[in-house]
């Protein structure tokens, strides 16, 4: 099944901004992006030199947090394992999936920078398992179930956001929210306010089993966590 949430890329834009690329990625082989890519940045920024702009932003970025390197950090990586994974099933379209089990959270109970690097890692896995030629991002499920007032953290929240608007744009194919309590909403209300109305309307609340199947099949999601 296609992508039907890709929204069309002029492609006078895509071959402009391809120009432009050519120019650093001969000078440096590692700044490559692929049309899919591309289509991305050029999605979330709108012009061809704004896209141009955050590529290159995202490209320093990479470099300077060792993105590459992550994946041999077992330690950060083990440390934090019960706080995210990256599943080994898909969507019903195809999406890679990271589950995130809240109740697991607790915002005095981490180190910021190390738990950062941790979301660097998985939103990295997932990428990797993009089937691209069909769909290039990802469902991210947040369980609420167990979930208490100590378990939100607003500053992880904000640095996921960043994240994905900044060099994972349109990565972000759909977020399920499962299982929320009540009085989440308003937690929700303020995570909302940090959203723009793009983001906002790929966030969506399971309310049971049968909506969760709308999306993919509940049994993948893990018990062991």
């Amino acid at each position: 099944m296609a992508d039907e949430t890709r929204s069309v890329v002029n492609e006078e834009d895509l071959n402009q901004l391809k120009e432009r690329m050519k120019l650093i990625v001969s000078a440096d082989p590692s700044q490559y992006h692929n049309d899919y890519s591309l289509r991305r940045y050029l999605r979330a920024f709108k012009t061809v030199n704004n896209a141009f702009q955050a590529i290159i932003k995202t490209n320093k970025w990479r470099v300077e947090y060792g993105v590459n390197e992550l994946s041999e950090n077992k330690e950060i990586i083990e440390k934090y394992s019960n706080k995210a994974r990256v599943l080994r099933h898909r969507d019903i379209i195809g999406r890679p999936i990271i589950y995130i089990p809240a109740k697991n959270h607790s915002s005095s109970d981490r180190n910021i920078d190390e738990l950062t690097k941790f979301i660097v890692y998985c939103l990295e896995d997932a990428s990797k398992k993009c089937f691209e030629e069909v769909i290039d991002n990802l469902c991210i499920v947040f369980d609420l179930n167990g979930f208490t007032l100590s378990c939100m953290d607003y500053q992880v929240l904000k640095n996921l956001i960043w994240l994905l608007s900044r060099h994972y744009p349109e990565r972000l194919g759909v977020c399920l929210v499962t299982n929320a309590p009540a009085f989440f909403s308003g937690c929700w209300t303020v995570i909302k306010q940090w959203l723009d109305e793009n983001t906002a309307s790929k966030v969506v609340f399971v309310n049971s089993e049968m909506d969760l199947c709308q999306y993919l099949i509940p049994d993948i999601l893990p018990d062991d966590m």
